[in-house]
């Protein structure tokens, strides 16, 4: 034991001193772009395919960066309720934005941290050296996919499942789990509300400083509706901003009812939107990056997933960000931004509060609240709000983080550079 503590020292010394120091072999990203999130059956992207949306994400990731798409070696992208994760739509995906045939792909799901995955993924393969250069992301339309089919038909399920805690609260609402958190831990009613409210009004004032311009790429597509005679028709539109973000008060949240349980803290307006979108992230070696003449916006310095137990599935950051630090001898407080995911306030808070991280650190252009939460999207497309914010706020280190259903919890350590 003390060998494999003095073998983890020496990492963990050799990765916080490449901290200030480049190499390479960096893992670096070199483009990050999403759709705009908007919600699931009410918003302008319910009736677009899913192969649409992250074929659009990655002919303007490919336009923004200058890069000629044969010259990727493999890519990675997280789906949550579609069957098979999404594969056959992601394969199609490729073919439309211009990927030739002989680029593989395939998609993973973990969950809500799907996109992040992805990610993950594609930078472990670079660094074991089988690929330089890869694309990830995530995709959800939330429109055409019902919650449901993540939890198996109960006729199905063995006996013994039920019989054994952990695997039966796997298939616990994750709503119920939040309220699990909230008891728990002590979250209040209006501490989960004034959490809302910041979301919202964050996002809100985001949205009217013109703060997501630079991540959004504005999809024209079609909705469906019905004439005055019941005929349905398609109606052109572009789509090129959120629309789950409102002005908000906590009076007006205050009134709302709860949504899991009776008496309890978690209402439709502090928790996570049901919502449509995709994003993408350009991954590669710093030196083929460069040779590529590819941009260089940060580097993937650290990560890591840890299990929890499912029904308290939400404190997972509150385990998940120390690991991913710990790896890169790092501390809370070095962190500029958490991109840390509103799955609901109750466990978003818990783990803010068990890190001890300043309130202002936390999401600053708002969060799932706000902007929804599109299950295998939502890590990539952190991705794609951290870079922007980290630049225009001349942070260096940004942490993206998220609770995974099931219990467990995942985060990622950037490093921007330009």
């Amino acid at each position: 034991m003390e060998r494999l503590q003095l073998i983890h020292n020496q990492i963990v010394q050799n990765k916080t001193a490449s901290l200030s120091s480049k190499s390479p072999d960096d893992i670096v990203i070199c483009g990050a772009l999403r759709t705009p999130l908007t919600k699931s059956r009410r918003g302008g992207l319910k009736d677009t395919p899913s192969e649409r949306l992250i074929a659009e994400c990655m002919k303007a990731l490919f336009k923004k960066t200058g890069l000629d798409p044969k010259h990727l070696q493999d890519i990675t992208l997280g789906n949550v309720l579609q069957p098979g994760s999404g594969f056959m739509v992601a394969r199609m995906a490729q073919f439309l934005a211009g990927v030739p045939y002989d680029v593989p792909i395939h998609t993973v799901n973990r969950l809500c941290a799907s996109g992040l995955e992805a990610i993950a993924q594609v930078a472990s393969k670079i660094r074991m050296g089988y690929i330089d250069i890869g694309l990830a992301g995530g995709f959800e339309n939330m429109s055409q996919f019902e919650m449901e089919s993540l939890v198996p038909p109960t006729e199905n399920l063995d006996d013994e499942v039920f019989e054994t805690e952990h695997a039966r609260n796997c298939m616990m609402s994750m709503g119920v789990t939040a309220e699990n958190v909230a008891e728990r831990y002590k979250i209040t009613r209006e501490e989960a509300d004034k959490f809302g409210v910041e979301s919202q009004n964050k996002a809100v004032a985001a949205q009217k400083n013109g703060l997501f311009k630079e991540e959004i790429v504005p999809i024209k597509t079609f909705i469906k509706k019905t004439d005055k005679d019941g005929n349905e028709i398609k109606q052109e539109i572009l789509v090129d901003k959120d629309d789950g973000m409102r002005p908000t008060t906590l009076e007006g949240l205050a009134k709302l009812k709860p949504s899991f349980k009776k008496g309890g803290v978690c209402t439709a307006g502090n928790s996570s939107q049901t919502t449509d979108g995709a994003a993408v992230v350009l991954v590669a070696r710093r030196s083929v990056a460069e040779k590529l003449k590819l941009p260089i916006l940060a580097r993937w310095v650290s990560y890591a997933v840890v299990g929890v137990p499912p029904d308290v599935m939400g404190i997972g950051p509150a385990y998940a960000i120390p690991k991913a630090l710990s790896q890169v001898g790092l501390k809370p407080t070095d962190i500029d931004i958490y991109e840390l995911n509103e799955a609901f306030a109750t466990q978003a808070l818990y783990c803010a509060k068990q890190l001890g991280i300043p309130p202002e650190r936390i999401n600053p252009k708002g969060g799932a609240i706000a902007l929804g939460h599109p299950l295998g999207c939502t890590g990539s497309r952190l991705m794609a709000s951290l870079l922007p914010e980290l630049k225009r706020t001349n942070g260096k280190l940004g942490v993206i983080s998220m609770c995974v259903g099931s219990g467990m919890g995942a985060a990622a350590v950037i490093q921007r550079e330009n």
